[in-house]
């Protein structure tokens, strides 16, 4: 069994390549654990963000999980690139696996940037199923569940919380910029000179050699990355989005929807889970009925089009959060992930639902 501090039923330590490993101080536990759950920061993030969680998934599941806190991509590290943390985060999970040779399952939990990162490393991670020929779509029209592997383990939960996964680009994307569009437009311009690379990515103003942006091209597979394949492999895709006042992500981006399709809201009645404030389950859609895009709106709209009808091919599970009662509701881009366990621990209940849904 692995050295660690051990405290109230929960062991932790730093692992050879930085992060941070959590598991059951319970022997019997920690050997029968086979589920490996990857936790991913955000930009300028680093393992310690994910610590209430992961602690909180080993209290309730000793049995089952392994929890990686991922350091990879930490601090300045984070302004690299997607696709660089994304190549660093493949290489630190293989590590991981490498290490405990009884893991047989594995899920990701991913904040902000980190869920457009874990995207890219579980397309590098990818292998398909050798003895099934992955088909583009079923007899309905809608994708087929992938049965293939990441990095040699059964795929079960990809959960993203306050992704932008139509990127930061215009269109209100980011609530801090006002929605104003000569703001927009300018950050679109400077924002590689404050998140270097990462911003680039973000914003889709990348231009690798003439190819479309990353975030574009990452609703496809691509050569050795199976990007698409790989999220279809997942038993459940699940993205958790703030509502309002998360001035980083903005609602849309995060919950992969239209303005159209932005449900209406009301507080929460649920005691389990107070800022929990709407629910849904989106099966997998055939691109071809998407909304048409009109040649007279812009490039940043028409590529969001593009960016919903790609992943909205895949069935996900969303939920959406609004911490507007709280004394620091303008923290919610970190609240929802409880990134500190004092100052955010108003979040708790998110961490719980993530838990509650959680399959093993």
């Amino acid at each position: 069994m692995e050295n660690g501090v051990c405290d109230n039923g929960v062991c932790s330590s730093e692992s050879v390549n930085g992060g941070q490993d959590v598991w059951s101080s319970k022997e019997s536990d920690s050997l029968s654990a086979d589920h490996l759950v990857v936790m991913v920061n955000g930009i300028m993030g680093s393992s310690t963000d994910w610590r209430y969680a992961a602690e909180q998934f080993v209290k309730r599941l000793p049995d089952k999980i392994f929890v990686h806190c991922s350091e990879r991509n930490v601090s300045k590290l984070t302004l690299d690139g997607v696709d660089v943390m994304g190549d660093r985060l493949a290489e630190e999970v293989l590590e991981v696996i490498q290490r405990k040779p009884n893991l047989q399952k594995i899920s990701f939990v991913a904040h902000s940037v980190g869920g457009l990162v874990a995207r890219h490393a579980i397309g590098k991670l990818y292998r398909p199923a050798e003895t099934k020929k992955l088909e583009a779509s079923s007899t309905n029209g809608q994708p087929q569940e992938s049965s293939g592997t990441i990095g040699g383990l059964e795929p079960v939960n990809f959960v993203t919380v306050a992704t932008p996964h139509l990127g930061s680009r215009g269109n209100k994307q980011v609530p801090f910029l006002f929605g104003l569009a000569a703001i927009e437009k300018l950050a679109s311009l400077i924002i590689h000179w404050i998140l270097r690379r990462t911003g680039e990515h973000l914003f889709m103003t990348d231009d690798d050699g003439g190819k479309p942006p990353l975030v574009q091209r990452m609703i496809e597979d691509q050569g050795e990355y199976y990007f698409m394949s790989a999220l279809m492999s997942f038993k459940r895709r699940v993205v958790y989005s703030n509502v309002d006042y998360d001035h980083f992500v903005g609602w849309r981006t995060s919950s992969i929807r239209r303005i159209s399709e932005l449900p209406k809201w009301e507080d929460a009645v649920n005691e389990k889970y107070p800022h929990v404030v709407y629910e849904e389950s989106c099966k997998g859609t055939n691109s071809e009925t998407s909304e048409p895009t009109s040649t007279e709106v812009s490039y940043p709209e028409r590529l969001e089009e593009e960016l919903v009808t790609g992943l909205s091919r895949l069935s996900w599970e969303k939920v959406d959060v609004c911490f507007h009662k709280s004394r620091h509701r303008l923290a919610a881009h970190s609240i929802i992930q409880v990134k500190d366990h004092t100052a955010h621990i108003e979040g708790a209940d998110v961490i719980n639902h993530i838990i509650d849904h959680f399959q093993t």
